[in-house]
């Protein structure tokens, strides 16, 4: 049986795209625009189409206009893109649902 990889790659684009986020104000444009191309590259090779147009377009973006309010706007499209592809979790439950409770007749 063969291991998918794609939700391991997923988990890998949504932490990077987690970490711009919470670092957008402390990155260089350079060092956001080399993880951009990171996160292109990585979805370009997976077929993650949206998600590498988006970043493609973010990066023309901030090219354009700098680093503003507009990046958390792609970021969010880009987190919503990828956890579409992700799976979903099954949710188990801990307690049979075959069990039921009989309560005993009460005595006098």
């Amino acid at each position: 049986m063969r291991h998918d990889p794609l939700p391991a790659i997923l988990t890998d684009l949504m932490r990077r795209v987690d970490g711009l986020a919470s670092q957008r104000g402390h990155l260089s444009a350079p060092r956001i625009q080399d993880e951009l191309d990171q996160i292109r590259h990585i979805a370009r090779s997976f077929h993650l189409d949206t998600v590498e147009g988006l970043a493609a377009t973010l990066d023309s973006a901030l090219s354009l206009h700098g680093l503003g309010p507009i990046m958390l706007s792609y970021l969010d499209l880009m987190r919503d893109a990828i956890a579409e592809d992700m799976p979903q979790a099954t949710i188990l439950s801990m307690i049979p649902r075959t069990a039921t409770f009989t309560p005993l007749p009460l005595r006098a």
